[in-house]
């Protein structure tokens, strides 16, 4: 087993945290999504103070790399690369989708709250401004029924499914579905903490030899970034 520096600055809440084993054992946490390029390089050096660790002794860099916040993508993809680069150690890039559906999925099956699994999807989203998120569907072993995609969000969008399956969905985009889709099928999770479930998945990943390449990696935006061109005046 690894010890494993995760890096997580996707969406509006960051962290920051080593991981040894597949367990979080420091962790440093940043609610202020417009503040995560400041947070990120002194959350590092603080989880390996408090973990008592060198930063020449992490075994693998994980990162959220995706969809999510453009800037947080950015600042997360670079700051890990940076590292691999400088340390020679290798690289994990995980999908932010996959590890909301995956959180979720661990905890439903320790309390049992969705009954049958076989007829249950899961439907994580992420907020993408106005009434559109990035969002895709797993089933319980995390297979893809529907790719991520950016997706307009609309009453009817699920009639299709909701004949035939029960569906949770979560992440921070999800309140805009509530608000216009009430369902007794639909369970909407409201709060998705998936900073243990990093370490695992790139556990995962690490087993499975899925290492990023260095040179070619970029972050997984979904959408094509647009820069304002700046004014020749």
């Amino acid at each position: 087993m690894a010890l494993i520096l995760c890096i997580d600055t996707s969406i509006n809440i960051a962290s920051i945290s080593l991981a040894n084993d597949g367990f979080v054992i420091a962790k440093e946490i940043n609610t202020d999504s417009k503040s995560h390029g400041s947070f990120i390089q002194n959350a590092i050096a603080k989880v390996f103070a408090d973990a008592e660790k060198k930063l020449q002794e992490v075994d693998v860099i994980a990162v959220v790399n995706g969809p999510g916040s453009y800037t947080g993508l950015r600042v997360g993809l670079s700051t890990a690369k940076g590292l691999c680069f400088a340390l020679n150690k290798p690289l994990v890039l995980l999908n932010t989708l996959e590890l909301l559906a995956q959180t979720v999925i661990n905890q439903s099956k320790s309390i049992e709250t969705v009954g049958e699994f076989e007829n249950v999807l899961f439907c994580p989203m992420i907020d993408a401004r106005r009434m559109e998120v990035f969002s895709a569907i797993y089933d319980v072993d995390l297979n893809v029924v529907i790719p991520p995609a950016a997706v307009i969000l609309t009453p009817s969008m699920f009639d299709h499914l909701l004949d035939k399956f029960k569906m949770v969905v979560m992440g921070n985009g999800h309140q805009k579905l509530k608000e216009i889709l009430t369902h007794s099928k639909i369970l909407y999770i409201e709060e998705t903490n998936i900073i243990n479930t990093i370490p695992l998945m790139a556990e995962k990943f690490i087993c499975e030899n899925r290492m990023a390449d260095l040179a070619y990696c970029e972050p997984f935006y979904i959408k094509d970034v647009y820069f304002a061109e700046k004014s020749k005046i």
